[in-house]
């Protein structure tokens, strides 16, 4: 996926606003460019307000990517963070960026595969995640790890991609292939699904309208500041990034792919 190339772009953006890779850094200087899902730390803000986060709370943050949300709820709230990330160099940066901000203590960076990795005896009170369950193919074994994972009335909370319609081989290749898009079932489904695997949903919003505009809004102020990117990353780096937007943005604003916001309760 070409939003995940070159993640150390981001040390571009911080010398930009005169930071050095030295430099200690606070939560806040990194939301413009750490939060890769939809409405920034505004969408951070809907879950922290709907499953109750405070200092008590021990949350697992599922395709963690390089910490963005992790960090902003651990400063925001005080509550302590596992973030399971897949990719090793996201990961890495992940943790670097959590060392600098001073939040080690309260997340705990994991490079590893949700569906493998052992936690022993750790269990969660909040199981949270952006962006990233339709990544993975095997959603009946995915759920049956985040339920087992949480404790009793612990909360799931995602947002995720969906299908609009039933898509065809054409779509779905090249869903797969641009944003390695192995799960897409429809809004409802999506829902029966959770319901399945033993959660009560207590909450379920479409999302689709509100991330085709997001998406599109995105494009036009990329291609609005090409130039100013280019000068702060290089033309290789924005060419993928654009590719990457304007992929996404047109599945959104054909009404191919939608998305999902919701919560549910282990019962």
């Amino acid at each position: 996926m070409n939003l995940y190339n070159n993640v150390e772009r981001i040390f571009n953006e911080l010398k930009e606003i005169g930071k050095s890779t030295s430099d200690s850094l606070q939560v806040k200087d990194l939301t413009q460019f750490d939060q890769f899902h939809y409405h920034g730390t505004d969408a951070i803000d809907i879950s922290i307000k709907k499953l109750g986060i405070n200092s008590k709370t021990r949350i697992l943050d599922v395709g963690s990517g390089i910490g963005g949300p992790a960090r902003y709820i651990a400063d925001k709230t005080g509550a302590k963070i596992t973030a399971i990330e897949l990719q090793a160099d996201q990961n890495d940066l992940a943790s670097n960026l959590t060392k600098k901000c001073g939040l080690s203590n309260q997340v705990s960076h994991i490079c590893g595969d949700i569906l493998n990795y052992n936690f022993q005896n750790q269990r969660f009170d909040i199981v949270v995640s952006w962006l990233t369950l339709y990544h993975i193919s095997d959603h009946q074994a995915l759920l049956k790890k985040l339920y087992n994972l949480l404790n009793p009335n612990g909360l799931f909370f995602t947002e995720d991609i969906t299908s609009r319609i039933i898509l065809n081989k054409h779509d779905l290749g090249e869903i797969e292939k641009e944003i390695f898009g192995m799960h897409l079932p429809l809004y409802d489904q999506y829902i029966s699904n959770i319901e399945k695997f033993g959660f009560k949903v207590i909450f379920a919003e479409d999302m689709s309208e509100s991330w085709s505009a997001f998406t599109k809004q995105r494009i036009a102020q990329y291609n609005t500041d090409k130039d100013r990117n280019i000068r702060v990353h290089n033309k290789e780096i924005v060419e993928s990034l654009s590719s990457f937007y304007n992929f996404v943005g047109k599945y959104f604003s054909n009404g191919k792919l939608g998305g999902i916001r919701i919560m549910a309760k282990k019962i």
